[in-house]
């Protein structure tokens, strides 16, 4: 019922939620309480926790970011929305039109994240964020999750090893983040 969605929403009552699934967390929950066998191993922000290495949350193919952002604009046109964010703005498809002003949930699958070392031209891909590497770790055989900081916000980056090595990645280090894909998620 989408009134009743949009009273519970705007009355932001607290609700316990268990899910398996990192998809349906990354659309409903702002806090996790991130637990293993019957015990708690992190709590805090969604956005916080599915980023840091020390978690499981933040390796394998699923591994993704949450971003909260802003609506700038949406070209009816091109059905592409402009999304401000603590990083910068994210262009993204939308066939359906956005207030502006109205908050959005996003999520970027480290997947979809490429780096580069110097700003890429003449590309096709729509989003690309001056960054830098927080942080490096083992991911699975032949790939490396890349903790990065654009603005204030984290994103990750799923590389091949042999790209960590060839890019010398290191913490501290500036990059551009090409993000290929987004979702809206709220």
């Amino acid at each position: 019922v989408p009134y009743l969605e949009g009273l519970y929403h705007a009355l932001d009552i607290p609700m316990l939620y268990v899910s398996h699934a990192i998809d349906e967390v990354a659309r409903l929950a702002s806090h996790m309480v991130l637990m293993r066998e019957g015990r708690v191993l992190a709590q805090g922000r969604t956005n916080e926790l599915i980023v840091r290495l020390d978690l499981p949350l933040a390796h394998g193919d699923t591994a993704a970011t949450v971003i909260e952002g802003t609506v700038q604009q949406h070209d009816a046109h091109d059905h592409i929305a402009t999304v401000a964010f603590s990083g910068g703005q994210l262009l993204l498809v939308s066939p359906k039109a956005h207030a502006i002003g109205e908050p959005i949930r996003l999520r970027v699958q480290a997947r979809d994240v490429s780096l580069a070392l110097t700003a890429p031209c003449d590309t096709s891909i729509l989003n690309v964020l001056p960054a830098t590497v927080v942080a490096l770790g083992e991911d699975s055989p032949g790939q490396t999750m890349v903790v990065l900081d654009a603005g204030s916000t984290r994103l990750l980056a799923r590389v091949t090893q042999r790209s960590a090595q060839a890019l010398a990645l290191a913490s501290g280090q500036p990059v551009f983040a090409q993000i290929k894909g987004i979702a809206i998620v709220n």
